[in-house]
């Protein structure tokens, strides 16, 4: 049996499997163990357990549990809520001010989390009934919150980064820290054109009337918000952009700095420690049995010479190289319409990267290309997850159809991100090779 005829089998059973709505990992898994099976019979299930045994003790995958402790706890602890307020006191008079204010929270909330269902959860429940109190445009603000959601992916401390790294055999630590300028490139993108379109347009954004003034002191007061929000961004990445501890040991800083939040917020007690306790243990089982199936299933795809099959048949194409990262990326994003980004990036990581050194990119680089794309996709009908966690928290009147016309200009957004990251690569490598420096 050819390996191009058994790639195709496989490749065809996971799709047939996922219509079903089989869970993505023991799709992965169960294919894993049939094709071993077949292909070099039960002794070869030796090696495939060596193989996850070793994945599975990585001292990497630590810093998951620890980075989902952390942003659990400041969704419980009140922070946000904090922050929201003190938005609302200095944004409010702003073109698009409360929009703009969104996305700054949501960016504050990625440097502190990591996690895209925390900012969309607590933007859909906090700014979007104060957006549309205030008469903005239905679009303008879910569409501000389903983006602003999604820094998260990008914007360090990031769980899926993390995800990446590992895969990748990269360094967190420097995929974290090139993911800092990106992100805030993407968050200036989104305000950028909140501004223009609420000077263009400003029904879809009114300032407020007929409210009174706040003074100087109460918005004075306001900005102590931000001290916990600022000393939890510095103990994490300023600890690893310094040196002073690895991604995992901030990971613990975090944890620690986020149950203090939550003393002096007076939210600690054991309804949070509880619900914190059960949010880990949720988020991290899910990682790590994708995790297991995604490894396992693509033993066999590089076993059968899949990845050999996938660079030769790349060489005899002699195009473009930009051509072949395009089609990529592409990829990437048509994927995202169907998988979670867990296992678009476990399954499609090891396959990659061959290719991308054979093209001669740079692995950090394209590893930022990447998750702009799963930013993409988290937002890209009809299954981003994002579009989801939004539906949770719609008023009545609102359907997914507003939700779909609403991101559609941010995902625009997105590709233009990733373009001008692909033309600029120094916006990516600058800050990870001045902190090796």
């Amino acid at each position: 049996m050819s390996s191009e005829f058994v790639l195709l089998i496989m490749f065809a059973s996971l799709v047939g499997l996922l219509l079903t709505g089989l869970p993505l990992a023991f799709t992965l898994g169960a294919l894993a163990l049939v094709f071993t099976l077949t292909l070099w019979g039960p002794a070869a299930l030796t090696v495939t357990v060596l193989n996850l045994y070793s994945t599975m003790t990585s001292e990497s995958l630590l810093a998951i549990p620890l980075y989902v402790m952390m942003a659990s706890t400041l969704q419980r602890s009140g922070v946000i809520e904090s922050l929201y307020r003190a938005m609302e006191l200095w944004s409010r008079r702003l073109p698009g001010g409360l929009a703009i204010g969104t996305i700054v929270i949501c960016t504050i909330i990625a440097a502190m989390t990591g996690i895209v269902g925390a900012a969309v959860a607590a933007m859909g429940m906090l700014a979007l009934p104060s957006m549309l109190k205030r008469k903005y445009s239905p679009e303008l603000a879910i569409g501000t919150i389903c983006a602003g959601g999604t820094l998260g992916i990008l914007i360090p401390p990031s769980v899926i980064t993390i995800v990446y790294a590992v895969t990748a055999q990269a360094s967190i630590g420097q995929m974290f820290i090139a993911g800092v300028i990106p992100g805030l490139l993407l968050a200036s993108l989104y305000v950028g054109y909140i501004v223009i379109r609420s000077i263009v347009n400003p029904e879809i954004a009114p300032r407020p009337t007929g409210e009174a003034d706040i003074s100087w002191g109460e918005r004075l007061g306001a900005l102590k918000s931000l001290v916990l929000p600022l000393l939890i961004i510095l103990g994490v990445l300023g600890t690893i952009y310094m040196g002073i501890a690895t991604p995992t040991e901030a990971a613990a800083v975090g944890v620690f700095l986020a149950f203090v939040s939550a003393l002096l917020e007076k939210r600690l007690g054991w309804e949070l420690v509880s619900g914190v306790a059960m949010d880990v243990v949720k988020v991290t089982t899910m990682i790590l049995w994708i995790t297991i199936g995604a490894r396992a299933f693509v033993a066999i795809f590089t076993g059968t010479g899949g990845a050999d099959f996938l660079l030769s048949f790349i060489q005899n194409m002699e195009a473009n190289r930009w051509i072949v990262l395009a089609v990529m990326l592409g990829i990437l994003f048509f994927l995202g319409m169907f998988l979670d980004e867990m296992g678009i990036i476990l399954l499609c990581v090891p396959v990659f990267l061959p290719v991308i050194d054979f093209l001669e990119f740079d692995r950090l680089w394209f590893g930022i290309l990447f998750l702009v794309s799963a930013q993409m996709a988290y937002i890209s009908p009809p299954f981003g997850y994002t579009l989801f966690y939004m539906k949770g928290v719609l008023p009545a009147g609102i359907g997914m159809g507003t939700v779909y016309r609403a991101i559609v200009p941010f995902i625009l957004l997105q590709a233009l991100g990733i373009l001008i990251c692909a033309l600029f690569p120094e916006l990516v490598l600058w800050l990870p090779q001045s902190m090796i420096k």
